[in-house]
């Protein structure tokens, strides 16, 4: 590793601190690259399980949801308005927690990747934001319905909590990247880090399906469901918590062990912070020095958002449009993380034969016109109405041609949607200014977070104003679309389009 002082700190009186300037070895199967890997295989379950699939549904439905019901609030309405108003406030709680998570760590993260480009050992700071996803997953058991157990204002305090300190522990992990490995293999070890990530999820929902829903449903392939637990009591959603905590915990071993820490040791996070805060300041007062990173941060804007509502909303969609119940939601999230862990090997193997703009712009594409095809289908028909829906076979799950066919397109959102974050994180390696990864990748946790609230603003309003679901849901690609022109636009290095 060498230590180099970036010369725009050295203009600035009160930046001490040096930047880092160094690269790894090896590649994505290295001790290094895969121990960097290893690391989202310990710690993005809990964002797949607890926020999107499991524990948020289960939240905003049977505890906020079932409280206001028998709360008695909403005893002059009838049942049907009684039930959406119930769900309606449920959604409301979870876009609350979202909202003040995303705000916290929008106004704080640029500030903590600077300092870790010019601070301590990054290690130890990484310890304790796991530390605390750790702590409050595992509260997260407690999370009780009919106020039996924690507080729902308790709740949403682990949660955002949890959230803040996941977007550090992304930060300050893509700090880690550039010295994984070779420059020229960092798009596969980024590729394989989401590949591990969805692969472990993978498999958390298939124990969860095998050891405790379909025993309850089915009796299969267990006569109940094992260890005792009660689904009447949400038990089987709310260990969701306590299971990534484990996992974690016990994952992350690792990582810790192997990986390359690019810290100084002795460093002072004093200084690291007082300066990084002053890069900051200056980066953004100097914008047009760093043009085409700042035109792709604000493409990532737009085109993240719309894929975090797709990812997060689309699953609403298919539970109220087409009506999935809660098992064929399950296979749904193990499909769908399946699929992923394919997304994130074959978004390192697009960079290297297409090069990472290029390779970006077609996994958006691609989600675009899936995104579009899937709202031709309906329960009655495909294709807006050219091909009927028949029934393919009398399964549990997925009897319909639509059901099928829809299931199916779920795969190619998979696989692009987590192709777009390994290349997104490629392109910003590439374009950062080098020795300052980190910083950048607080501005880019800024672009992924400060728009959080604009792909369901434009899905509520788009669908008061039609009354259609499918054109409330057709207004991500309106985002999509705009992130696209716009990274178009980016004029990359020589021999890196």
């Amino acid at each position: 590793m060498t230590i180099a002082t970036d010369p725009a700190v050295a203009a600035n009186p009160l930046a001490s601190q040096p930047v880092r300037h160094s690269t790894g070895e090896g590649g994505a199967l290295g001790k290094t690259g895969l121990a960097w890997a290893s690391f989202e295989w310990a710690r993005n379950p809990y964002y797949i399980l607890i926020v999107i699939y499991i524990f948020a549904p289960y939240f905003a439905r049977d505890i906020i949801g079932a409280d206001l019901l028998e709360s008695g609030a909403l005893d002059g309405l009838p049942p049907d308005e009684a039930r959406a108003a119930a769900n309606a406030q449920g959604q409301a709680t979870i876009a609350s927690v979202t909202k003040w998570a995303g705000l916290i760590a929008a106004l704080t993260a640029p500030f903590l990747g600077a300092a870790l480009d010019r601070g301590g050992r990054l290690k130890p700071i990484l310890a304790i934001f796991l530390g605390l996803i750790t702590l409050c997953s595992a509260m997260l058991w407690f999370a009780m319905p009919g106020g039996e157990g924690l507080p729902v204002g308790m709740i949403m305090a682990l949660l955002v909590i949890a959230y803040v300190s996941y977007t550090y522990s992304e930060v300050t992990h893509n700090a880690m990247l550039s010295v994984s490995g070779e420059p020229r293999r960092l798009a596969m070890i980024s590729g394989l880090g989401l590949g591990l990530g969805n692969g472990a999820a993978t498999l958390i929902f298939a124990a969860i399906a095998l050891l405790f829903v379909l025993p309850a449903m089915v009796g299969w392939p267990f006569a109940e469901p094992q260890f005792g637990l009660d689904l009447t009591k949400f038990e089987h959603a709310r260990l969701a918590g306590p299971i990534c905590a484990v996992w974690l915990a016990l994952f992350s071993i690792h990582f810790f062990l192997h990986a390359k820490d690019p810290g100084v040791p002795g460093a002072s996070w004093r200084a690291a912070f007082r300066d990084g805060a002053c890069s900051v300041w200056r980066t953004v007062r100097e914008a047009a020095t760093y043009r085409e990173l700042l035109k792709f941060l604000v493409a990532r804007m737009f085109y993240a958002d719309a894929m975090a509502a797709l990812l997060a909303l689309g699953a609403v969609y298919v539970a109220l449009f087409l009506e999935w119940n809660f098992l064929e939601m399950l296979c749904y999230a193990i499909f769908a993380s399946a699929w992923a862990f394919a997304g994130g090997i074959f978004g390192g193997w697009l960079e290297e034969k297409v090069g990472v703009k290029r390779a970006l712009a077609l996994e958006i594409f691609a989600m675009i016109v899936v995104g579009l095809f899937q709202l031709s289908i309906t329960q009655d028909s495909l294709l807006f109405g050219t091909v009927a829906n028949f029934t393919v076979w009398d399964g549990v799950v997925f009897p319909t041609l639509s059901d099928l066919v829809y299931l199916c397109s779920i795969s190619v959102i998979a696989v692009t949607a987590t192709a777009s974050i390994s290349s997104s994180r490629t392109m910003l390696v590439t374009l950062a200014p080098p020795g300052r990864s980190g910083e950048f990748f607080g501005l880019y946790a800024i672009a992924g977070t400060i728009t959080v609230w604009m792909g369901p603003l434009l899905v509520e309003q788009f669908t008061l104003w039609s009354g259609d679901q499918r054109i409330g849901m057709a207004a991500i690609s309106l985002l999509f679309v705009i992130g696209l022109g716009i990274l178009l636009a980016v004029r990359m290095p020589e021999r890196t389009l």
